[in-house]
């Protein structure tokens, strides 16, 4: 998992001959595999959708013996927190301390959408 490691929900519908190499992660994610969020919105732009960047950033903490733990924790949490109405969510950071033997991992994540339609509004979201 990488800075800017895009997250989609199971069922996120992708443009005609968009299919990245995707990885179960989480209760109802994957990750897309080898792609910056930033890659993987000019490979939606081109297709002629939208990979739409959103406000509210959803920050979860997570702990574990060891660092890789806590950081899976958090992330586990931080996806859960992403609200159903958005299908896609990208890393923003991920800050791991270590206090009395515990790793505790702090993930953040930008809710993100894929769409077809320039605009949230309207029940038309893919």
């Amino acid at each position: 998992m990488n800075p800017h490691s895009v997250f989609l929900r199971k069922g996120c519908i992708l443009p005609n001959r968009l299919d990245p190499l995707q990885e179960p992660i989480g209760d109802g994610w994957t990750m897309v595999a080898d792609l910056t969020a930033f890659v993987f919105d000019t490979m939606i732009r081109q297709a002629g959708w939208h990979f739409m960047w959103l406000q509210d950033p959803c920050a979860r903490r997570g702990f574990g013996i060891t660092r890789q733990s806590a950081t899976d924790h958090a992330l586990s949490h931080a996806l859960s927190g992403i609200s159903r109405r958005f299908n896609a969510a990208e890393l923003d950071s991920v800050q791991v301390a270590k206090f009395l033997g515990v790793h505790i991992a702090t993930v953040t994540l930008q809710p993100r959408q894929v769409q077809l339609e320039a605009s949230l509004a309207g029940d038309n979201a893919h």
